[in-house]
This record gives structure tokens, C-alpha cells and sequence, in this order.
């Protein structure tokens, strides 16, 4: 029992379909514009919303959970007649001072919180889209709840595998999805389009662009993706 078949989640070149080591992928960073969203995951059966960050607006697709620090504090508030729930520490970073705390709790008080499926467009094959808890989870940027996407990095997919969550990459070697409304379409091409289902859902609280250090395939200069493939 303790061989068995699983995923790995390596940096890949969707150019090249080959992943690249370490000390590769350390001489290939280079700076790049990202479109980061804060998003709104709506609290299952209740008019409250989960407030998450992400750099990777194309990964929400394949969105399966949340995951927050068990040991840090956040709060349910009242802000422009919504219900959002955040860290405490990061409440005024992301909403000014134009707030009202309704209730507080620990990281680990929110665990198993169910919510909706934010971009309904995969099936699912077993019980997903609930809050989990990790230490990776920081309060230094973003809201202080992260997305879980088990395909597309190693945190997530460590989270995914600890809460039996499940599995979603629509995403081929080529770096194009192979599913959902964006089929055929480059992944780093489509993250305005996610914006934009996003903003016409109301589920979009607010994008901003940013420069960020991204790792680049050294050999062809394209961007590179954290890609699952099978590993034993």
C-alpha cells in the first residue's frame, strides 16, 4: 500500500510539452503583467460572500475549494449593503474603512463551509467546493482566503489530497482548454474573458494589474504553467 499511482505537479512549457527542473526554472523569472481578481464565492443557502484573491484568473474554472489559516481571525461584515466574509487583518487593505463587523471567528471555525460552484461549467465526480484550512495561507496580501485548484499547484493539491477534494484539469499539454466555454483557447490568452463572465455574474469585487515575478521555459521564453501529470 504504499506504491500507488498519483499526480506531480512540476512547471511545464506548453510549447515545448516538456517540464523543466528546478535550477531551470530559477534563470528564467522574469517580470510580467498579471490580472488579479478578487472574486465572490457565494455561501451556500445564505446571502454572504467569501471575498478570495487569485494572480490566475484562468485557474477558476477548475476551482473545487477554499482554504483558510485555522489559527488566524476573520470576520463576517456588512459593506455597501453585502455580507463578505475576509481576515480580520486584511479588512481594511481591502475595504476602507466603510465596513461594519458583524461577527468574528478563527480559520478553523469556517472548515467545511460549503459554497457555490463559482464557474458552473465542469461536472464534479465527488464532494467538493467547501472551506478548508492550511498554514500556508498568509496574511500578508490578498484577503486571507485562497483558491484551491489540486492541478495547478502543489499547495492546492497537497490541500486537495488532505480533504479528498476533487480532481480538475481541463487543460492539455498545449496549454489550451480541452473543456468549458474557452475550448481551444491558450489559458494565459483567456483571463480577460474570465473577467468578463465574472463582472456579468456580479461575481467580480474587483481587478487590478500588477507586475510579478513569473518563471519563463529559458529555451522559448513562454510563460510556464504548475501542471499536474501522472507520477507514481
Amino acid at each position: 500500500g504504499l506504491f500507488y499511482e498519483g499526480v506531480k505537479i512540476l512547471p511545464w512549457c506548453p510549447r515545448c510539452g516538456t517540464g523543466l527542473a528546478s535550477h531551470e526554472v530559477a534563470q528564467g523569472y522574469k517580470e510580467m503583467d498579471a490580472n488579479t481578481v478578487t472574486v465572490t464565492f457565494k455561501k451556500k443557502n445564505e446571502d454572504v460572500y467569501f471575498l478570495v484573491w487569485t494572480t490566475t484568473p484562468w485557474t477558476l474554472i477548475s476551482n473545487v475549494g477554499l482554504c483558510v489559516n485555522p489559527n488566524e481571525n476573520y470576520v463576517l461584515v456588512e459593506s455597501k449593503g453585502y455580507k463578505f466574509i475576509l481576515a480580520e487583518k486584511l479588512a481594511n487593505k481591502v475595504l476602507g474603512d466603510g465596513y461594519t463587523v458583524l461577527e468574528t471567528y478563527t480559520g478553523k471555525d469556517l472548515e467545511y463551509t460549503e459554497y457555490e460552484q463559482l464557474l458552473p461549467f465542469l461536472e464534479v465526480d465527488k464532494k467538493g467546493f467547501f472551506v478548508t484550512c492550511d498554514h500556508y495561507v498568509t496574511m500578508e496580501d490578498g484577503t486571507g482566503i485562497v483558491h484551491i485548484a489540486p492541478a495547478f499547484g502543489q499547495d492546492d493539491y497537497n490541500v486537495g489530497k488532505k480533504y479528498d477534494l476533487p480532481y480538475l484539469n481541463p487543460v492539455g499539454e498545449d496549454g489550451c482548454y480541452t473543456e468549458g466555454p474557452w475550448k481551444g483557447i491558450r489559458v494565459f490568452d483567456v483571463d480577460l474573458e474570465v473577467i468578463k463572465y465574472l463582472k456579468e455574474n456580479d461575481k467580480l469585487f474587483k481587478k487590478q494589474k500588477m507586475l510579478h515575478n513569473y518563471p519563463h521555459c529559458w529555451r522559448c521564453d513562454t510563460p510556464l504553467l504548475y501542471y499536474s501529470k501522472p507520477s507514481f
